[in-house]
């Protein structure tokens, strides 16, 4: 869904952001996809013990989009919904409710890293932001391929759950 009073570089940036997220793309399943359908404990089930299971890659993919619209818009680390960075120690046994609530945390750090990204003008995509060392456009077109990566990671699980 792109946005029509942006300027075109950003448009492109929202499309490639979409199409990795939750929009129809050539690559087969985006992230939302990939979950589409799931239960919580599909979502929880680990291909060995210590390794991620598909909640623990959801909220690591929310955590991201929180990171890069927080260097996008200059704000301070620490308002992440949920305490820690990265990969986290979620709660176990956990259920429905649970996995509900990562999904949605999903779904709104992708609306608001849209936002962000909406708000840029051409002028600010090149330019890097305080404390990262590549540009914006950089940041931007790195997270919808992370949430490529990890759709991929998703559909595996997926598949070694019906082995």
């Amino acid at each position: 869904m792109s946005t029509p009073t942006a300027p075109p570089e950003t448009q492109l940036l929202l499309q490639q952001l979409d199409q990795a997220f939750n929009r129809r793309s050539w690559h087969g399943p985006n992230l939302r996809g990939s979950i589409r359908g799931l239960g919580a404990e599909q979502a929880a089930w680990r291909p060995r013990p210590k390794r991620h299971c598909i909640a623990d890659i959801v909220v690591h993919a929310a955590y991201w989009k929180y990171a890069v619209r927080r260097r996008l818009l200059g704000e301070q680390r620490g308002s992440f919904a949920i305490k820690g960075s990265n990969w986290f120690a979620l709660p176990s046994p956990w259920n429905e409710a649970a996995w509900r609530a990562y999904v949605s945390l999903l779904e709104s750090e992708h609306r608001l890293l849209r936002a962000a990204v909406s708000g840029l003008s051409p002028r600010d995509l090149p330019r890097a932001p305080a404390g990262s060392k590549v540009s914006n456009v950089t940041l931007i077109q790195g997270i919808a391929a992370h949430d490529v990566y990890h759709a991929g990671q998703i559909q595996l699980l997926k598949r070694l759950q019906r082995q």
